[in-house]
């Protein structure tokens, strides 16, 4: 099969690899179409140390199965031959106390299809038959690979809590910002300020309803005092993750307020404390989703209650690298990159 193969920082390379085949209680699929990752992007970039080439990156996908593992029909009855399915990329061991909280994004075993073996950049794809779903009638595999993201912005509403007639903001308007923007207006929000640098992106996010905020012509944080007599929003979501963006959460925050943190850029940066403490606002971060959060996301896709059209851009697998390249540098009016093999 061909597979688009990371084989240092910034090289990507079409390569014939081994098809893979279904052992035990794993299937195989045919990969229909496959999204670019924001985490992926600072894998090619060499400054991710989860991800070690050379690798087959990708864990937004979706496509038909071709093969079943012997087991599989035994405890996957529903899955055969032909289905169109999309897959939770975390596998999760089922056993730790965090999977028998339900939090089993957060199982100490985990492992990710597309970063400990190999992922869905290629034909085909070998995955563990307890993580798929299968895409509802009348899907096709465009909008089934958009779970996986849809499912991080269910996770990130989750943790913003009660949100019904309340003003929120999120800082950066790529993938999960335009998801989560568009989450928490479909559970009730006022008004949802987006602030994005780049002018494609932030016309997509007014687009999809949110108020937008160019942080180079205006204060971000002034900006939203302003709008909201000086108290703030109840709800910041950092989606981009540096130092000056989660410093902006918290001062454009109100007391008692929330700050959801899921942006990774840098590993780690100051926060002001000190602001935190004598406002009483609370930061959680948000990784991932649970397997609910992801069903979830299949459920909001199949009624159209979530998009990322009409900005979503195909490309062949081979473009991958050059699509890369571009996310990093320009990424312009593209909500998301999906690769067809």
């Amino acid at each position: 099969m061909k597979a688009l193969v990371w084989e240092a920082a910034r090289t990507m390379t079409l390569r014939d690899q081994p098809e893979p085949t279904a052992t035990g209680d794993e299937i195989v699929i045919r990969v229909g179409h496959a999204g670019i990752c924001g985490s992926e992007l600072s894998g090619y970039l060499g400054h991710n140390a989860l991800r070690v080439p050379p690798l087959i990156m990708g864990h937004e996908f979706a496509g038909e199965i071709v093969d079943l593992g012997p087991l599989v029909p035994t405890f996957r009855p529903d899955l055969a031959v032909g289905a169109l399915v999309t897959v939770n990329p975390l596998w999760y061991c089922g056993d730790c106390q965090h999977c028998a909280a339900g939090l089993n994004q957060l199982c100490v075993n985990r492992r990710l299809l597309g970063a400990h073996r190999p992922g869905a950049f290629a034909e085909y794809i070998c995955a563990p038959a307890k993580l798929a779903l299968t895409l509802p009638e009348g899907m096709d595999t465009r909008i089934g690979a958009l779970t996986e993201p849809v499912g991080c912005a269910v996770r990130i509403a989750e943790l913003a809590g009660a949100v019904a007639d309340a003003d929120c903001l999120i800082i950066g308007a790529g993938p999960i910002g335009l998801l989560s923007l568009q989450m928490l207006r479909y559970q009730g929000a006022a008004r949802v300020f987006i602030a994005e640098i780049d002018e494609a992106r932030l016309a997509m996010g007014e687009a999809l309803g949110g108020i937008p905020l160019q942080p180079s012509a205006v204060d971000t944080v002034d900006a939203v005092r302003d709008a909201t007599d000086g108290a703030g929003v109840v709800v910041s979501i950092d989606a981009v993750g540096t130092a000056q963006t989660r410093a902006q959460c918290v001062a454009a925050t109100k007391a008692s307020g929330r700050l959801i943190l899921s942006g990774l850029h840098e590993e780690s940066s100051a926060m002001p404390v000190a602001d935190m403490i004598r406002s009483e606002i609370t930061a959680r971060g948000a990784f991932a989703y649970t397997p609910a959060n992801f069903a979830r996301a299949l459920e909001l896709l199949g009624a159209d209650a979530i998009r990322l059209d009409p900005w979503i851009h195909e490309a062949p697998l081979g473009e991958g690298g050059p699509f890369f390249e571009r996310l990093i540098n320009a990424p312009g009016d593209v909500s998301k990159v999906l690769l067809t093999p």
